[in-house]
């Protein structure tokens, strides 16, 4: 099973506990408004390469003297879980290494139907934490700034509330779109009802990468939205990590 990778990173410190090997997969349905990644978008992506679910873990356990008792894999992306045949294959064989496993996942395509439902729960056993994007708690709102609704998104978050997948929820603080005191609040009382969440991460949105954009040809709508405020950031963080 080979998977399509775009990128790869030795030493992350911002994918999950500890230090990381971060594995950036090709393709994304996805298009959010303010995605750093677009060059992930197309599954054939002219920089990506392929690569075998073991040939990449041998990769990654060059480094693992480097990750300490906390570190070890992070799957993101593009969407991990559009290779899952592949992450279950590169999953099974980290955790018969004994490496801690996460991924980085909006959930844009959970489904409890099959072939999807079952490959997730096996998929699941050799997962250890995923960090979930909670992009924007509305449903209008969500169609219009990643172009995709929300109930899937929202499923996957009652799924692994229910089989006690411990998750991080990451939410982008975007001005004029997500930074929104009503939808932080309805963000705030839609976690309060999971029992699985070890950690909220607030992020500020930031235009660092409108020079992918511009080299792809790609119309980057938020060119003329600001960074919030570190008050605004703050203010979020109080609300949703309270």
């Amino acid at each position: 099973m080979l998977g399509r990778i775009n990128k790869l990173e030795t030493f992350g410190s911002v994918d999950g506990p500890g230090v990381r090997f971060v594995v950036f997969t090709q393709g994304c349905p996805m298009r959010c408004l303010f995605c750093h990644n677009p060059e992930t978008w197309d599954f054939k992506g002219e920089e990506a390469f392929d690569i075998s679910a073991n040939d990449l873990l041998k990769k990654a356990l060059r480094y693992k003297s480097y990750w300490g008792k906390d570190g070890g894999i992070t799957v993101s992306g593009g969407e991990p879980l559009m290779q899952m045949d592949f992450l279950i294959e590169f999953f099974e064989a980290a955790k018969a290494a004994g490496v801690h496993t996460c991924i980085d996942t909006s959930g844009v395509n959970f489904v409890r139907n099959e072939p999807f439902f079952g490959k997730f729960e096996r998929l699941m056993k050799s997962t250890d934490l995923l960090l979930v994007d909670l992009k924007i708690i509305d449903p209008a709102e969500h169609k219009k700034l990643t172009g995709h609704p929300i109930e899937h998104n929202l499923d996957m978050f009652h799924y692994l509330d229910e089989i006690g997948k411990p998750i991080w929820i990451r939410h982008v603080l975007v001005p004029g779109i997500s930074d929104n005191d009503e939808y932080l609040e309805r963000t705030r009382e839609f976690i309060q009802t999971l029992h699985n969440v070890q950690k909220v991460e607030v992020l500020p949105y930031h235009s660092l990468a409108l020079a992918k954009y511009q080299q792809l040809g790609i119309d980057y709508a938020l060119k003329d939205t600001k960074s919030p405020s570190p008050e605004r950031i703050a203010h979020a963080k109080k609300i949703l990590e309270g």
